[in-house]
C-alpha cells in the first residue's frame, strides 16, 4: 500500500472514529497542499497557514527549550483547528466542530500520525543528487566581509554587440 492510499484510509476512518472532525488537511511543512477533504474552506491557504502556525510553534518550543513541537490549537468561536506534525516534514491539520474532545482527538490523530507518518515522509522525502546538499544539514558558517583579502575590482571587458542575422 502506498503512502497516499494509506493515509487516505487513516483519516477516513479517523473522521469516521471522530464525528467532531469537520475535515482534515494534510501538508507539507513547506506550505504545500498534499491531500485535503474539507468542503467549504480553501485547503491550500490552510495548508500554508498550518505550515506557518508550525514554524512558530516549533522555533517557540526551541526558544524555550521545552522539548519539540506537538500540535498548535486554535480555537475559534465555531469550533478549533489544531495542527499536528506528522513525520518529518509533513502537517496533519484537523478542522473540528464546537465542544470536541480535544484530548481523545488528541490521542486519535498522534495514532494516525503514528501509523502512517513514516511512510509518508518515505514517500516525500527527496533523493539528492551528488552535488545538491542536505536540506536538513547545519548552515555554512559565513565569514564576515572584513576578514575577507583585499582583491582589486577586475576591469569589464569590452563586449561588442552585433545584431543577428536576419
Amino acid at each position: 500500500m502506498n503512502a497516499e492510499t494509506m493515509m487516505g484510509t487513516e483519516l477516513r476512518g479517523l473522521r469516521r472514529r471522530r464525528p467532531e472532525v469537520a475535515g482534515t488537511v494534510l501538508a507539507g511543512t513547506d506550505g504545500l497542499l498534499i491531500s485535503s477533504d474539507l468542503p467549504t474552506t480553501d485547503a491550500t491557504h490552510l495548508a500554508a497557514l498550518a505550515a506557518a502556525s508550525f514554524g512558530l510553534g516549533h522555533r517557540m518550543a526551541a526558544t524555550v527549550r521545552q522539548g519539540e513541537f506537538h500540535e498548535s490549537v486554535v480555537h475559534t468561536t465555531a469550533g478549533c483547528v489544531v495542527t499536528y506534525p506528522a513525520g518529518r516534514d509533513a502537517l496533519l491539520t484537523l478542522v473540528a466542530t464546537p465542544g470536541a474532545d480535544l484530548a481523545a482527538l488528541r490521542e486519535e490523530a498522534r495514532g494516525v500520525v503514528r501509523r502512517a507518518g513514516p511512510a509518508l515522509a518515505a514517500c516525500r522525502q527527496p533523493t539528492l543528487l551528488p552535488h545538491q546538499a542536505d536540506p536538513h544539514a547545519p548552515l555554512a558558517v559565513r565569514t564576515p566581509m572584513a576578514t575577507l583579502p583585499n582583491q582589486r575590482p577586475r576591469r569589464a571587458q569590452s563586449i561588442t554587440w552585433r545584431r543577428p542575422p536576419l
